[in-house]
């Protein structure tokens, strides 16, 4: 059920190698905790198209974290480093992050980055550190803290952070945004990014946090109750995938709701592009669609948090 090393290399290196619809779909239901790595690659082996394995494009899905990194932890632009702070109420009371400040004197608008369904693992923290070479105070909280933290990869990670309190999980969430929009190096203006899982906690963020939240921007995350729209003051920009059907069933009825409480929003669907496609990790990346909505993310909060 396994290629060797320099099998998955080449799969993954090869340029042309195309990767069958059906193969992101199981993936997707693995990323999200439906199946097991196991099942997953044992479905994606049942495939073959024109010759090439189901098994080697599902093993060229799996995250290359070193290979991705586009700021390095010692850019002389930033400043990096791990914090842990109070957060009552919460899976354990305490909390940490990855912090990571410009060089500039600041203080700076503050932005709160939210990861996916497995933990603070590096492409978030990447994240970060792209804000804080454009000026931007981020805080990366790993919401597996209270567990010991990311454990080193997504599979681990991903059961882990199943099994915690999603309430108090998201407790966590809204008190790391407040830790990082009352830090010292922080304007008070603050906005909220997050990917999957942490698109969600954005519009979670939003019907909670009132005036405190200046701007959200959720990638292909799930949207909040229907009836807790009207709580929202904070700006959106919503970041959509055209091919995840999942997240797109749920806008209808989001739109309705900000549409008829006057919610200031703008909605971008992506098109060719997959849940996911802003994590330059995987093969589900989709370069162009990733700059053009990182580019419209910082645009938003150099705008909002100004």
């Amino acid at each position: 059920m396994s290629l060797s090393k320099k099998d998955i290399e080449a799969a993954i290196d090869e340029e042309d190698l195309e990767i069958d619809p059906r193969i992101y779909s199981l993936y997707d239901q693995y990323c999200h905790g439906f199946m097991s790595r196991r099942d997953f690659l044992k479905k994606a082996s049942a495939i073959t198209v024109a010759g090439v394995s189901g098994l080697t494009m599902a093993q060229a899905l799996f995250p290359r974290y070193a290979e991705a990194q586009t700021v390095s932890f010692t850019d002389e632009r930033i400043k990096a480093n791990y914090v842990t702070y109070d957060s009552p109420g919460g899976n354990s009371g305490e909390m940490s992050g990855y912090l990571v400040q410009p060089t500039t004197d600041g203080p700076h608008p503050a932005v709160v980055v939210i990861h996916e369904n497995r933990g603070l693992n590096p492409y978030i923290e990447d994240v970060a550190r792209r804000l804080a070479t454009v000026g931007f105070l981020a805080l990366a909280p790993d919401g597996l803290h209270p567990v010991g933290g990311y454990p080193g990869n997504d599979d681990d990670g991903r059961t882990l952070q199943k099994g915690l309190d999603r309430a108090k999980l998201m407790i966590d969430m809204h008190n790391s945004a407040k830790y990082v929009k009352g830090h010292e190096l922080s304007t008070g203006a603050l906005g909220a990014v997050g990917f999957c899982f942490g698109g969600g906690v954005v519009n979670f963020l939003a019907t909670k946090m009132g005036d405190d939240l200046k701007a959200g921007v959720p990638f292909y995350g799930s949207a909040p109750p229907a009836d807790e729209v009207a709580n929202i003051s904070a700006p959106l920009m919503i970041q959509n995938a055209e091919n995840d059907d999942r997240i797109n069933a749920q806008w209808p009825d989001f739109e309705t709701a900000l549409k008829a409480n006057n919610i200031e929003h703008v909605r971008y669907l992506y098109e060719g592009t997959g849940h996911g496609f802003h994590n330059n990790s995987t093969r589900r990346y989709n370069e162009e669609a990733a700059n053009l909505a990182w580019e419209r993310t910082t645009s938003f909060f150099a705008e909002k948090l100004s």
